[in-house]
């Protein structure tokens, strides 16, 4: 499971952190939508160093060096371009680029990715596409995103070329406004058990 996260307050980046590796989830995806998502990014990676904080929202070259500066480990796009996925190889910063159709499996691909962010995920197709590229991309390993819920997560995770999941409802906007961090921990728990369901 990697939570996908909109911070506003910088004020909240460390115990959030903190709270979701209590939980046992240490992937976290800070989106790039915000002003202050960078100087979170460079805090969590700075004060919470047991966990793996990347960038999320990642769309151009800009964003891969800002991203790097601050200290993400990984980035995640909505999308796939060759200038994007050059940017990261040059800072070192894994990427997980973004696709939704069957060609742009095989661009992305063609430049050596394998482990893709399938996006958004329930509106191009959900399991049953999944199922289908099985097929032709069996090298293809996908992080489903949009429209993911502990609800549906065991689905998607029960397919052999699903290896995690992304969502955002461990750090909804509600949780976020109460700073809940005790339920942020006890959301990311239940994701544990998501492992073991059949």
């Amino acid at each position: 499971m990697i939570p996908v996260i909109v911070l506003h307050d910088v004020a909240d980046a460390i115990p959030m952190a903190r709270a979701l590796v209590a939980g046992g989830i240490r992937m976290l995806e800070v989106t790039l939508r915000t002003k202050q998502a960078l100087a979170c990014i460079e805090a969590i990676a700075r004060h919470v160093p047991e966990a793996i904080v990347g960038a999320g929202t990642v769309r151009k070259r800009a964003d891969a060096l800002a991203a790097s500066m601050a200290g993400a480990r990984f980035a995640a796009s909505p999308g796939y371009t060759q200038a994007l996925g050059q940017a990261c190889r040059d800072v070192s910063l894994a990427l997980l680029p973004g696709v939704a159709t069957g060609g742009e499996i095989m661009y992305a691909m063609e430049d050596g990715f394998t482990e893709l962010k399938f996006f958004p995920a329930t509106q191009a197709g959900g399991v049953a596409i999944l199922k289908a590229w099985n097929g032709p991309f069996l090298e293809a390993r996908f992080c489903p995103t949009g429209g993911v819920t502990l609800q549906n997560a065991a689905e998607f995770l029960a397919l052999p070329n699903v290896v995690c999941v992304g969502g955002s409802w461990i750090v909804s906007h509600e949780v976020l406004a109460l700073r809940d961090w005790e339920r942020v921990t006890q959301l990311a728990r239940e994701c544990q058990l998501l492992k073991n369901q059949p």
